[in-house]
């Protein structure tokens, strides 16, 4: 697709669009490398801060103007991220689960998938029990996963500290609220959503000192009852993982686009995601 005139005509486009990246790890530390340097060149990479800035001030942000951003918090961010995005001086943000700081407790899709490979619920695939879980409603996945764990040893994973998450905070990608244990918020009923952003909100203003005022939605699942809380407790910017370009100005700060990627993402793939030629023909095969 790179080579195609469809690229060339998504990529004048994409000037007047802002391009908010959705990571989760960086497992491919070179690769990762190859797309801030590429960034570098060709685009705006922008802040959080001048995101919000530009939402208040209703004054769009730059061309090309790139947000870069973390989901869950895992170890490999604060390892090989960091690191080089601040050899290139580029900020970024990290959303993270405040319950799973310091502590020893997987990611439960990380979870599920070293149960299943144990022998845990045969009857499906990894990817199947995900796809089935992520469909549920909050009770059933619970007990779900509780059926999975039954009779089977602990599944463990090495979280980041409260200090590494400051750490995180200070050297320039900033910690904002990811829901306290990552349910699927539209799954979830109205006590729930409470629990899942207040505690988080209330965990996170304890580790870092501030009160966090951005949120990503779980697995992007927007919930209108969610948003109404966040804006409640003074969020400014709550983002999707919905593989679509914005505007430069964001016009519903609640609900702002972001683009899937990861750091082994191929060149050739990672231009048209940027462009949104990519994100354009998985909408028209309905898998946008």
């Amino acid at each position: 697709m790179r080579r195609s005139p469809a690229q060339w005509w998504f990529g004048g486009r994409a000037v007047s669009r802002l391009a908010v990246l959705g990571y989760h790890g960086v497992d491919d530390p070179e690769g990762f490398a190859r797309q801030l340097d590429r960034l570098t060149r060709i685009a705006r990479p922008v802040s959080l801060d001048e995101v919000e800035h530009a939402i208040e001030h209703r004054r769009p942000l730059p061309g090309r103007a790139v947000l870069i951003t973390f989901d869950d918090g895992e170890r490999s961010v604060l390892e090989h991220g960091l690191p080089l995005l601040r050899e290139r001086g580029l900020p970024a943000v990290a959303f993270v689960i405040p319950s799973l700081v310091g502590t020893d407790t997987p990611f439960w899709w990380h979870e599920v998938d070293r149960l299943v490979a144990a022998g845990a619920g045969a009857e499906r695939s990894t990817a199947a029990w995900l796809r089935h879980l992520k469909t549920v409603p909050q009770a059933e996945r619970l007990a779900d996963l509780d059926r999975l764990r039954a009779g089977r040893a602990a599944v463990r994973q090495t979280q980041l500290t409260a200090d590494e998450v400051r750490a995180l905070d200070a050297g320039g990608v900033r910690v904002e609220n990811h829901s306290l244990t990552h349910p699927l918020l539209d799954r979830c009923d109205d006590a729930d959503i409470r629990t899942e952003i207040g505690e988080a909100h209330d965990l996170l203003t304890k580790i870092l000192g501030r009160a966090p005022r951005s949120f990503a939605y779980p697995n992007g699942n927007w919930d209108a009852r969610a948003e109404r809380l966040l804006h409640e407790l003074g969020y400014t910017t709550a983002f999707l993982f919905d593989h679509r370009l914005g505007p430069r100005l964001p016009d519903q700060p609640l609900r702002v686009s972001r683009l899937r990627v990861a750091s082994g993402t191929p060149p050739d793939r990672f231009e048209t995601i940027l462009s949104g030629l990519h994100p354009a023909v998985h909408g028209l095969r309905g898998r946008g």
